[in-house]
């Protein structure tokens, strides 16, 4: 069977499945596990857990850095192969830190699982539904995201209670594992994906829901930085909460109900891209961009107003669970808006970077409120980051509309090749 017979077998919802599963694995391997992993490898090396996520901030800090380039690199040679080689790099990482004999390789394994990320996590997902679905991506992108949510989900509670029964070390020996199992998942998408720069059989004509002219170039600029920035704001929170989220719930006193209240986050971010799907598709995504930021600040103002009280803790992670499945689906969909398809993989590479190198900062300084100031002065700082990118985005929205409005949206919209 030739390459192109396997692509044109090789169906969208096949296509959406198979970057769903990787993309648990990688989220709940690469990420969501450390959280609870923590406060175990912090006692192995004998330093104080605050220690620990600091190595994860600088590990995040240097995934901010290389996000650019693993942008570049996913559009010159394609999504698929960059994400087989991410997956493998990211077990041998993983392998790594499980091996380490002392604490300095212990980090240095922690920042070669994070320098790995951007090259298997939505970012590489989100430009291979691109490359392979062309104007019909942004409604790709919303299922992906669906099946992706339940990473948490699914690894938060899985690592709680692998730990009751094996050491740390063993349970991240296995989830080198599972990502190994990724590359040969990824190498199957590999067959006739075409990299951003080359050319393109003409797409079929795209529904009303996909037919978004993108920013004129002289918006473009302003725009992405406001949108870097935006993200960057966000990414500060939830770096800082996903990172720790069950440490800052008994931290408030909710005690041994910590991990079923933050297992609500997977399902609410589920919940909230199905009602975005059903609702929502023919909107602009910057009326989701601004839903999701709004939701950042009035969930962590929910926590400090409520706690102790679990059902307030919920409402919490459920509130944080709708504005981080939101920022997933948009992370994706905004950027493609607004600029167009051409260096998509690099412009969300650039986004990334700035929203990583932010993220850095945030377990390690969440961590120290936590410990010196407590939980409220915490989530009284977090409440403020967020309600600064709101006010990016509400800027990013002027732009928008005031693009929209002008009789020259989007030079590039009569332009040939303006779908790039």
């Amino acid at each position: 069977m030739t390459g192109r017979s396997v692509l044109h077998r090789l169906s969208p919802r096949r296509l959406v499945w198979s970057l769903g599963l990787s993309q648990i694995v990688g989220y709940g391997t690469l990420y969501y596990a450390f959280a609870i992993l923590a406060p175990s490898m912090a006692a192995t090396f004998g330093w104080t857990v605050p220690s620990v996520f600091a190595i994860l901030s600088a590990a995040l800090l240097a995934s901010g850095i290389i996000s650019p380039f693993a942008g570049r690199c996913i559009d010159r040679f394609g999504s698929a192969p960059v994400m087989a080689a991410g997956s493998a790099v990211s077990a041998a990482a993983l392998l790594l830190v499980a091996a380490a004999p002392n604490g300095l390789v212990f980090a240095l394994g922690v920042v070669a699982v994070e320098l790995a990320s951007p090259f298997v996590q939505y970012n590489a997902a989100f430009a291979l539904l691109a490359e392979r679905t062309g104007a019909d991506a942004r409604r790709r992108i919303v299922h992906l995201t669906l099946i992706a949510g339940f990473a948490s989900t699914i690894f938060w509670p899985l690592t709680d209670g692998l730990l009751g029964v094996m050491s740390w070390q063993a349970i991240y020996a296995i989830y080198a594992c599972l990502n190994l199992l990724c590359v040969p998942l990824h190498l199957s998408l590999r067959s006739g994906a075409k990299r951003f720069g080359e050319a393109r059989a003409p797409l079929a004509t795209p529904s009303a829901e996909t037919e978004i002219a993108p920013l004129p170039e002289a918006l473009r600029a302003k725009a992405l930085v406001l949108v870097a920035a935006g993200f960057a704001f966000g990414g500060f929170l939830f770096s800082g909460i996903s990172a720790q989220l069950v440490p800052l719930l008994v931290s408030v006193g909710i005690g041994g109900a910590s991990v079923l209240v933050a297992s609500l986050f997977g399902p609410a971010q589920v919940l909230v891209r199905f009602v975005n799907m059903a609702g929502g598709s023919k909107r602009h995504p910057i009326d989701a961009t601004l839903a999701a930021a709004l939701l950042l600040p009035v969930a962590v103002l929910v926590l400090a107003a409520a706690a102790p009280t679990v059902a307030g803790a919920a409402a919490f992670a459920i509130l944080l669970g709708f504005g981080s499945g939101l920022t997933s689906i948009v992370r994706g969909t905004l950027p493609l808006a607004l600029f167009g398809r051409h260096g998509y993989g690099e412009r969300l590479g650039r986004i990334s970077s700035a929203q990583l190198v932010s993220a850095a900062a945030a377990p390690v300084t969440l961590s120290f409120l936590i410990e010196r100031l407590g939980a409220g002065a915490a989530l009284a700082a977090l409440a403020g980051l967020a309600a600064c990118g709101a006010l990016c985005f509400l800027a990013v929205a002027r732009l928008q509309r005031r693009a929209a409005a002008g009789p020259a949206a989007s030079p590039e919209a009569g332009r040939p090749g303006s779908n790039r």
